[in-house]
Order: C-alpha cells, then structure tokens, then sequence
C-alpha cells in the first residue's frame, strides 16, 4: 500500500508538471496571437490617424488655395480660368461657385473629371446644405462645412458630397460667398495614400456606423481589425474608418511564438528525458538498496570480523561480528590510527612497527594470514587468524586495506583436547604392548634372576664351607665370592634396565624437551629393541 502510494503520488507530480508544462504553452501561445492582434490594432489604429492627418492638411491647403482665387478682386472671366485650373490640379473638389452676399450664383466652374447634372434651383434654395454653410460661415466668419448629402449622378447611380463655404469679405465689408463641393469619395481616392488602401479598406462614415463612402475591398476572415478616428472640421464631424483584411494571428502567428513554442517543446523533450532517467535512477537505486540490504544481511550473519583501513591507518569501517569479537563499539574504534583499544599493552609496539610496515607496502602479508593476540574490553586474550589484502576502488586505486579475524581461541582449545587424546591413546598403546611383552620380560628377568640365584648359592657355599672346618676362607675362595658378588650385580643391573625400559614405555606423563644426545636416546630403547630382535631372531649390532 506505501509503494502504490509513492508511485501516485509521483505520477502525480508529473502528471502536474505536464500540465503546467502544457499550459504555459497554450497560455504563450494565446499571448502571442493576443499581441500580435495588438500590434495589428496598433498598426491599424496608427494608419488611420496618419489618414486623417493627411486629409486635414489637404482640406487646409485646398482651403488655402480657394482663398487665393479672390486675392486681388479677379474678375470673373479669369476667376473661372483659375477656378477651372484649381479643379484639375486638385481631383477631390467636384465644384467651384462664386456666389454673391444673398447666396446668388455669379459664376461657376466644374470639375472635368466627374461631371454631375446639377439642379440649379435647388442649389440656390436657402434649405440646400450650401446655404446651411454659407450661413454657418457669415456667422463665424470663418469657412464652414456642410453635413454630407447624396448627389444623383445621370447614369442612376451617385456619391456623398461635402460643401464647404468661404466667406468673402472686401473694403471691410462682406462681398459674397465662395462655395466649392467635396466628392467623398475622391477625397478617400486622392487624399489618402495608396499604401494605406492597398492592404486595408478606407471608408466615411456617419456616427451610426452608416458608411458614405469607400475605398478598398475587405476581405472576408475569420477576424477582422477595425479603427475609426473623427475627422473634426468646422461645422461637420466625419469618421474615417479603416478596416484590415489580416488574416487572424495562426498557431505560430510570429517569430516569438515559435521560439517560445520550440523552447517548451525542448523543454517537454527535456522532461521526458528526465522521467526516463528518474525511472532509470529509481530503479538502481532500488537495486543499490537491495545490494545494500543484502551485504548488511551477509554482514550481520558473518562470524568472521572485517574492518577496512585507510592509507594513513585510520579504522574506516568495522562489522558486528569485529565489534562483537573485541567488545567495543563501531563508534569507539572508527578513526582509531595511532593504537587501536584492542592491542594488548604490552604488544604495542610491536604491532606499531607492523602496521607501520604495512601502510609503507614494503612488505605483501601472506595469503595464507598470519596469527596474532587481540584483547577484548574486559581484558581477556585471545588468539586471532588475520588474512589481509588490499581494498582497491572501483578506479582501480589503491585506497587502503581489508582484513579479516578469525577467533581461533576454540580451534587452540580443540587442538589441545585432540593432542591430550593422542597422548592418551598412546598410553593405551603402550600398555596394550606390555601383555605381549610379557613373555618376553619374564625369560629375560628368568635369566638375570636365575643366575643371580645360582651365584648367590655358590657364594653362600664358599662362605659357608670355611665355617664349618674352623679355620678362615682362601684368598682363592675370596676372589671367587667377589667375581659372583660382581656378576650378581650385573644381572641385577640388566633386570632393573629391563624393568625400568618397560615402566618409562608404559608410563603416562607429560612432554617435557630438553636437549639430549642421539646415544642416549639409543641407549633408553635399547633393552626393548633387543628384546622384540630375540623375538624376531634378530641380532643387534651398536
């Protein structure tokens, strides 16, 4: 169940991961075509403002040039001709009237290029929208437009004009009025410019959205970007709109969307990596721990003590069986150099100089081990077996040295029983041999014995004989008891050699070494060779 809960919950975290990783994507992406649409209302709304700016200053220059027409009181005949000039250089004015102060016609000239049917009488009327401005202008003093309105053309269609109406004063006085017509649509044509037209739609509308002149063709998208900006003149208020046909920001709408969408796609690249080697880390980390588990386990059930050192002597590593083996702690004998608590006093320092020896690599310990005395906490000795070999890393360096204790104090104990058993089933040999020998030593102590005996007799004859006469023994008969006396201990001295070979053959004692020389030992087995060789009919040379 904690396993399960550790993989959900790490696959939740990933799975949380992913999904931010997604949404700042998406979000960057949408950011990007939101400021792309940005820039392109921007761009739209600038352009718009440059049209109006355009247009103003060429109504202005315009306004500037229908005031020269009257400098210097023209007459009429050369007021037409700089009339008709003015209309050919400027293509937006449709028509140019001079009128007197009662709004009469005087003179009038027409644009060439768009020739319109106009209705005199209703251009004179006091309700037309010329009227409307001219009286607007006698009140300001100032030029004034009229609001729009729509002029018949004689093919059935038309188009919106605009009447703009210049007061004309003289000797301080008010002369007339100079009224020149605005085609809107020649106005967006001539006056706004053509880079502005080419990829966007330029169009005059009423404040209602009505549209009363346009410039352009829109294209028909998914989206489409609108600016409007007044054109304020004096007496009338037009809205110039522009509208852009740019298609709607795409998926990777710019340069800034697609490295971003690059980076994040590395980035998920990335991540996936990641996971993989998380995985893959998780994964030997498990069998790492495993391994790790399963040396603590060998290492906890060994009876054989390990402990590492590095190469300036310090204790690095102990098992429990070396702390169990010399009853200190890890704690107490890790970074131990100098003498470890577990060398007897008086060993010191001979284990210094051997350790010193190591550590210098003059000198390769034997495969075999060497034997060597430790002592536990409470003071005890006891006897060890050391195999050491050299800890190398997994570069290959020689990083300092393994060693491995053996406690052999029950193995010098089951050697001592087994030696005390041999010695004893030695003894039982011995005395086994004695039951066979038995024969052998009675004829052999016969002998001695019997000859003791029969110059005993003779002796006590010898001795005896004299007695019995009255008078003292012959020197020959002395020479004689002396010679028997001789041979009796003789004999006496081979049977006591005999008895004393099979009491020291029999006899169970402890081994005692000393030096001694070859002839005596041939001499203490002698009676006993010579004995088992008259068995064997076999003559002993020494």
């Amino acid at each position: 169940m904690r396993r399960w809960r550790g993989a959900w919950r790490r696959w939740s975290l990933w799975t949380l991961l992913v999904l931010l990783v997604i949404s700042m994507l998406a979000t960057m992406v949408w950011l990007a075509g939101r400021y792309e649409a940005s820039q392109v209302q921007t761009r739209l709304e600038r352009d718009t403002a440059d049209a109006v700016s355009d247009i103003r200053v060429a109504l202005t220059r315009n306004l500037q040039s229908l005031q020269a027409l009257h400098a210097g009181e023209p007459g009429q005949l050369a007021w037409e001709v700089d009339a008709a000039e003015l209309l050919r250089s400027r293509r937006e004015l449709v028509r140019i009237e001079w009128r007197d102060a009662n709004l009469r016609m005087r003179t009038h000239a027409q644009s060439p290029y768009r020739p319109v049917a106009w209705d005199a009488r209703i251009r004179e009327g006091h309700q037309s929208d010329a009227a409307i401005a001219c009286t607007n202008a006698r009140r300001l003093s100032s030029p004034s437009y009229s609001s729009s309105y729509f002029q018949p053309h004689g093919d059935g269609l038309g188009s919106e004009m605009m009447e703009l109406c210049l007061p004309l004063t003289g000797g301080g006085r008010h002369t007339g009025f100079l009224v020149a017509t605005y085609s809107l649509q020649d106005v967006l044509v001539n006056l706004v410019a053509h880079n502005l037209t080419r990829s966007q739609e330029a169009s005059f509308t009423e404040a209602d959205g009505t549209r009363l002149a346009v410039l352009g063709a829109a294209r028909r998208g998914s989206r489409m970007f609108t600016a409007q900006h007044l054109l304020d003149l004096p007496g009338t208020t037009l809205v110039l709109r522009m509208d852009t046909w740019h298609s709607a920001p795409s998926l990777f709408p710019n340069v800034l969307t697609a490295l971003v969408t690059a980076m994040s796609i590395a980035l998920v690249t990335v991540m996936v990596v990641l996971v993989r080697d998380n995985r893959r880390r998780l994964r030997a980390e498990r069998d790492l721990a495993d391994a790790l588990a399963f040396r603590k386990a060998m290492e906890d059930s060994l009876v054989t003590g390990l402990r590492a050192r590095d190469l300036e002597g310090r204790i690095t590593y102990v098992n429990p069986a070396f702390c169990a083996m010399v009853g200190f702690s890890a704690q107490e004998l890790l970074g131990q150099s100098v003498s470890a608590p577990y060398w007897p006093p008086e060993l010191v320092d001979e284990y210094r100089q051997r350790q010193a020896i190591r550590l210098s690599g003059q000198h390769i310990p034997p495969r075999e081990g060497f034997e060597s005395v430790f002592m536990r906490k409470d003071g005890t000795r006891f006897p060890v077996l050391i195999i050491e070999a050299p800890l190398i890393n997994a570069q290959g360096q020689h990083t300092g040295w393994m060693s491995a204790f053996l406690d052999i104090s029950e193995q010098r104990r089951v050697e001592e029983l087994s030696r005390a058993s041999q010695e004893r089933l030695q003894a039982t040999a011995r005395l086994a041999t004695v039951g066979e020998m038995a024969s052998l030593l009675s004829h052999e102590l016969n002998q001695p014995l019997a000859a003791i005996s029969s110059y005993a007799t003779g002796s006590m004859n010898l001795l005896e004989a004299p007695a019995g006469a009255g008078s003292t023994p012959a020197p020959e008969s002395l020479q004689d008891v002396r010679m028997a006396m001789q041979q009796i201990a003789r004999q006496a001295e081979r049977a006591g050699k005999v008895i004393k070979s099979v009491h020291d053959f029999v006899r169970r004692r402890d081994q005692a070494r000393e030096a001694v020389s070859a002839q005596q030992l041939i001499d203490a087995i002698l009676p006993l060779a010579i004995l088992q060789a008259r068995k064997l009919a076999v003559r002993v040379n020494t």
